[in-house]
């Protein structure tokens, strides 16, 4: 039996026709209404010369109409490639001269960026003749015949390297399938509860489609919101009632600071980046009937690990036990490597890039931490981030992790600067408590004793922000290593030390 991606939605219209498959807002849509939509987008597609293997780029707005180009994609063998919305002219240029896209699907918004990128388009909710939904809409409804094996990709995830040059996560039927169900599942493969599954994450992003897969692979709903801001998901809980939320921290963060009833939650995860314990316990607070989990994975390798609820009290700052679909090692060095059948299939046209990240059948991740004696994966930062200072190597990750234990402190990014003595220097980067006085270095690292002293900041900038991927909520590193390098340390702000 080939696993194939269009099957999901096929298969929960034969048992749960009536059931809601999504919703948006006000909107919803039902299995077997986007069963059918998703075989006339598919027939329109074939129509405007779309075929097996050919990239369908999706550019649009958050939009119910996005999961039907989804299925349609999967369903002819296409291999979809969301992009975000919020993409500059020549960030989209750059991106569609990488995946030469047959096609890409536009909105209104982005039809002349679009076209300015020299991609040819099609169009969706314009009501010209050419609309992609205008031409679904007169197409059949029936099956599409097109010969199709688990092993074809379906979907690309663009992800940037440390050059912010795209690279393309070309994955599988097979791997998405695997990623989504059973000991794969974030959900463990069946969400418990029938209010569906409220999702943070945009549709350009790996982590929003996984739980899209997820849901419909629980025959349940996935609830999407245009916005992860608290007034747009508390808007939602109340509405929807759902099961299930995945959000990071930072988004867990606005959540809790809203007024509302999160009783519904049966599920309540987190992860990706650091995960506070002061997290965990208002999560307990306000949603006391969600079973919790710390989550961990990549658009490349799909879920690694996890850490569940029976062990969070044991295993605090720990990511969990590897998944049961793959198999997790460590080199030499700390990198964290993984195998197994979720694997991407390439980044797509870098084969340069795809043979330095896939040896051997392992997955190098790029992730620095160990395995502690009772299997528990500890994550302590990445690679290309760790710093060599003095001959010793720091993880930015550690040192942050520490820095936020202090008092003055409300958020902090770690990064090594060039340094002729020290080779590298630790360079702490802090946004102050309101009303604190700003940290010096001596004060900050009087208040690191539990670190070494090799680990400690040398250097202290004052900001009001760190930049994070809006995805995610990970410190983007290389930007606040370049924004301090660039202002040479001469700003009002800066605090330095020896």
């Amino acid at each position: 039996m080939n696993l194939l991606i269009g099957d999901t939605v096929a298969n929960a219209a034969i048992l749960e026709p009536r059931a809601t498959a999504a919703s948006l807002g006000d909107d919803t849509i039902s299995f077997a209404d986007l069963d059918a939509e998703a075989n006339r987008v598919a027939h329109a597609l074939l129509g405007l010369g779309l075929r097996h293997g050919d990239v369908l780029g999706w550019w649009s707005g958050t939009s119910l109409r996005s999961l039907a180009g989804f299925l349609a994609s999967a369903r002819i063998g296409a291999i979809f490639a969301p992009l975000s919305p919020v993409l500059s002219a020549e960030e989209t240029a750059g991106i569609v001269d990488y995946l030469r896209p047959r096609l890409v699907a536009v909105d209104e918004e982005r039809r002349d960026g679009a076209r300015d990128a020299g991609a040819e388009v099609v169009t969706m909710d314009t009501d010209a003749p050419d609309d992609l939904f205008t031409l679904a809409a007169a197409a059949s409804s029936t099956e599409v015949d097109t010969e199709l094996a688990d092993t074809d990709p379906h979907i690309i995830y663009l992800t940037s390297g440390s050059t912010g040059r795209p690279k393309g996560v070309s994955v599988s039927h097979r791997a998405t399938w695997l990623r989504s169900t059973s000991g794969g599942a974030s959900f463990g493969g069946m969400i418990r509860g029938d209010g569906g599954l409220l999702t943070s994450f945009p549709l350009y992003h790996y982590g929003g489609w996984q739980y899209v897969i997820e849901a419909w692979m629980s025959r349940t709903a996935v609830h999407l919101v245009e916005r992860a801001d608290a007034p747009t998901m508390m808007a939602a809980v109340e509405r929807r009632r759902p099961s299930g939320m995945y959000c990071i921290p930072a988004v867990w963060d606005r959540v809790l600071a809203a007024d509302g009833d999160l009783g519904c939650l049966r599920h309540a995860y987190t992860g990706t980046s650091r995960v506070g314990d002061d997290l965990l316990e208002r999560l307990r607070h306000r949603a006391p009937n969600a079973e919790q989990a710390v989550l961990y994975g990549s658009s490349e390798a799909g879920p690694v690990a996890g850490l569940r609820e029976w062990q969070l009290d044991a295993k605090r700052g720990s990511v969990g036990r590897p998944a049961p679909t793959g198999v997790v090692s460590f080199a030499p060095d700390g990198e964290l490597l993984f195998r197994g059948p979720t694997l991407m299939n390439s980044y797509l046209r870098l084969p340069e890039a795809t043979a330095a990240a896939v040896r051997d059948g392992w997955y190098y991740s790029g992730d620095i931490g160990y395995r502690d004696e009772d299997g528990f994966i500890h994550i302590t930062g990445r690679k290309r981030e760790v710093i060599r200072s003095g001959g010793e190597t720091v993880a930015p990750a550690e040192v942050e992790a520490a820095l936020r234990e202090l008092p003055g402190v409300a958020d902090t990014a770690v990064v090594g600067l060039p340094d002729e003595q020290w080779g590298e220097l630790v360079c702490a980067v802090v946004v102050p408590e309101p009303g604190v006085p700003v940290p010096d270095v001596a004060t900050l690292r009087a208040g690191l004793g539990g670190l070494a002293n090799y680990k400690h900041p040398r250097r202290v900038v004052v900001t009001e922000v760190i930049p994070r991927t809006p995805a995610t909520g990970q410190v983007m590193r290389s930007a606040v290593r370049e924004s301090v390098v660039r202002e040479s340390g001469t700003g009002s702000g800066n605090r330095s030390g020896s």
